[in-house]
């Protein structure tokens, strides 16, 4: 199975930041969500979203890569969110509780309730 080059675009609908992601997230994408992360808190959001609708593999490294963004929101004062998983890879985020640290909206549409929030 040859892997899907991994991208990520950042969109700001203030007071949100969505990193849009596509392709196969494993280690190799480490620099790309670096560099997606960098640009996504340029704006300070409050919420940085994790945008998965495109995303069709995540393997343990890429898992890891999701809990070092979790660690860097935390530290710098930010909520994140995980947009768009399949069930199968949000029943991963419950299994590996990331659940308890990522609030999970199904779709864009779910956002607006996650500001109130």
């Amino acid at each position: 199975m040859s892997a899907s080059a991994f991208a990520a675009t950042v969109r700001h609908q203030p007071p949100i930041a969505i990193m849009d992601l596509t392709g196969d997230l494993t280690d190799q994408g480490e620099a790309v969500l670096s560099d997606g992360y960098a640009e996504a808190v340029g704006q300070r959001p409050e919420i940085i979203v994790l945008n998965f609708a495109s995303v069709g593999y995540i393997n343990s490294a890429g898992i890891a890569l999701i809990v070092t963004i979790l660690d860097r929101t935390r530290a710098d004062g930010m909520r994140l969110c995980a947009a768009g998983l399949s069930a199968h890879y949000r029943e991963i985020f419950e299994i590996t509780r990331l659940v308890d640290y990522i609030q999970i909206v199904d779709n864009e549409d779910d956002l607006q309730e996650t500001v109130r929030a």
